[in-house]
Parts: structure tokens; C-alpha cells; sequence
């Protein structure tokens, strides 16, 4: 397979990509997870098994509380027409196989799971090949193990989008993300039960959080608001 072209240019921008690094780290605004429940029942109909799973983003990092964030705004939209009995397993930092390792422990059966995983396999530098084989793990525990009959994968972000980044390392950052989000679909695509969802949100500064690093309120709202209408769509 060819080499792509930011993996060759990277090589002589290796000294400005760590320095560029380093200061992002180092300035970065430290936002926690958010207070609230991360289970629960909500809602009258149907009953509907969730499971919310990933990283900070699943997590609703940028959000004050947890109604604001993914899971608290998904479970709105759903508990109009479902009796939604929800999960969520979501850490800060978490890369796909921190994942795995964390839903080893549950015991609990769902009816669809959300994933939102990426990000930092893009900056521990996990390959292509890596994240398919972990994220064909991920979505055989969450199908054969866990009973899942949909799984909802949202896309790897577009990390060259990110405020909070600078060029060249948002370049660099958003190629790789671009390419593990391709190995992504491709694993999405021989998985009858998980369906891949793509965030195309406007360049809106408000949906930005105040680290320039994760989703705002405003944006978690169009997130879940994209993914009940994917669950509701196969109702």
C-alpha cells in the first residue's frame, strides 16, 4: 500500500509536530466528565435496552451535566416513544481496546449500542490495521456478547476541525483520523447489525466546548438528535 502524503511529509515536520504538541497539552483547558446519572429508565412505550460506550466525547466532556450531554439528550429524544433503559461506559482517555477491557465486566444485555471511539487511537498512533482488528472485537463483544441487534458507530472526528489545534498537527491529526475512519466503514460494512454514522456539523464556534477540543451542549444535541433518528428509523 502506498505511503500517503502526510505520513511522508510528517517525517520532516517531526520536531514542530512534537513542539506544537507539547504547548496544546500544556495550554489545554482540563474539562471533567459531567455530574449526573449514567443509568436509569426514562420514558413510556416499547422497552428499549441502550448502551451509550467510548470515550470522553460518550462521556459529555464539554457538557455541564450529564442530561446535556449524549447520553442525557439521546434518551430525550428516544423516551418519547420508548421505555429506555440506559447505560452508560464512557472514561476520558479511553481508546478502542480501553473499551474492550472496560465491557468485559458487564454482565448486562442491551437491544443497541452507541460507540463514539477514535480520537485517541489517533494520537497513541494506532494503526489502520489496529483500530480494524480492535473495532471488529468491539462490535462482535457488543453483538454476540452483549445481545446487541443495532450497533450506532459514530464516525472518528475530524480532528483538523478542532479548534484547539494548530497547524500543521491539526493537519496531521485529521489524515490519520480520516484514514482510521475509513478502516471504520470498512468494518461497519461486514457487520450486518452496526450501522456507521457520519457527524457533519457546521463550522458553528458554538458547538465547539470551551477546551476547543470537545462538543458543546448545542453540538451533543444534533449528535443525539442524528442518532435517535437512526435507531427510530429501524423501529
Amino acid at each position: 500500500m502506498p505511503v500517503a502524503a502526510d505520513q511522508l511529509l510528517r517525517v520532516p515536520l517531526v520536531p514542530l509536530l512534537a513542539a506544537q504538541a507539547v504547548l496544546v497539552r500544556r495550554r489545554a483547558i482540563r474539562l471533567p466528565e459531567p455530574s449526573g446519572r449514567r443509568e436509569g429508565r426514562h420514558g413510556y412505550g416499547p422497552r428499549l435496552r441502550l448502551l451509550i460506550t467510548g470515550d470522553s466525547s460518550a462521556a459529555g466532556v464539554g457538557a455541564g451535566t450529564q442530561d446535556q450531554a449524549l447520553s442525557g439528550q439521546l434518551v430525550k429524544h428516544l423516551g418519547r416513544q420508548f421505555s429506555v433503559e440506559w447505560q452508560l461506559v464512557a472514561t476520558t482517555g479511553h481508546t478502542t481496546s480501553d473499551t474492550i477491557r472496560k465491557l468485559q465486566t458487564l454482565s448486562s444485555k442491551f437491544d443497541i449500542a452507541v460507540t463514539a471511539l477514535g480520537v485517541n487511537d489517533v494520537t497513541r498512533a494506532v494503526t489502520r490495521a489496529q483500530f480494524e482488528r480492535q473495532q471488529t472485537e468491539l462490535l462482535r463483544m457488543l453483538t454476540a456478547d452483549l445481545g446487541a441487534q443495532s450497533v450506532i458507530v459514530t464516525g472518528v472526528p475530524k480532528m483538523n476541525r478542532f479548534p484547539a489545534l494548530p497547524r500543521p498537527l491539526a493537519w496531521v491529526l485529521g489524515r490519520q483520523a480520516a484514514r482510521l475512519d475509513q478502516g471504520l466503514r470498512q468494518v461497519v460494512s461486514k457487520t450486518p447489525q452496526a450501522r456507521h454514522l457520519v457527524l457533519n456539523l457546521p463550522d458553528d464556534p458554538a458547538l465547539a466546548a470551551l477546551d476547543g477540543y470537545h462538543p458543546s451542549p448545542k453540538a451533543y444535541d444534533l449528535w443525539a438528535e442524528k442518532v435517535a433518528r437512526m435507531i427510530l428509523d429501524q423501529a
